[in-house]
């Protein structure tokens, strides 16, 4: 077994496919409209879906926002130096909601940015414990 994805409904299908490849340098993987559904779908990520988890995006037609809930936390990203993808993603016109800096209680280095939809994204410097 393996992990697929994680899906996220969004809004604005456009403007999250251009935060997610632009901002945080995904690569659209490919797209598709389900009209009897009335929904279309997305698949993001840094690499092939054969070999890597992606993302889906999934935005039904006519809803333009969601409720996020309690129980959703946030997507970790894997990153090099987590002060550079902080400052890449505020120069992308990105929201940062949590500056680069030491976890409370811990000492791996993380920084929080946030989607057009409110979901969080949180940066792991590589090599640091993810927990």
């Amino acid at each position: 077994m393996r992990m697929l994805h994680t899906m996220l409904r969004v809004g604005d299908l456009d403007k999250s496919i251009e935060f997610y490849t632009k901002v945080l340098g995904m690569e659209l993987l490919r797209r598709k409209d389900y009209p009897q559904g009335e929904f279309t779908l997305a698949f993001l990520g840094y690499g092939n879906e054969d070999e890597n988890t992606v993302l889906e995006l999934t935005y039904n037609w006519g809803v333009d926002s969601y409720d996020l809930g309690t129980g959703y936390g946030h997507i970790a990203v894997e990153v090099p130096d987590v002060y550079k993808a902080a400052e890449a993603v505020k120069e992308q016109g990105g929201k940062i909601i949590r500056e680069a800096g030491p976890m409370n209680a811990g000492t791996t280095i993380i920084a929080f940015a946030e989607d057009p939809d409110g979901y969080q994204i949180e940066f792991i410097g590589e090599g640091h414990d993810r927990g």
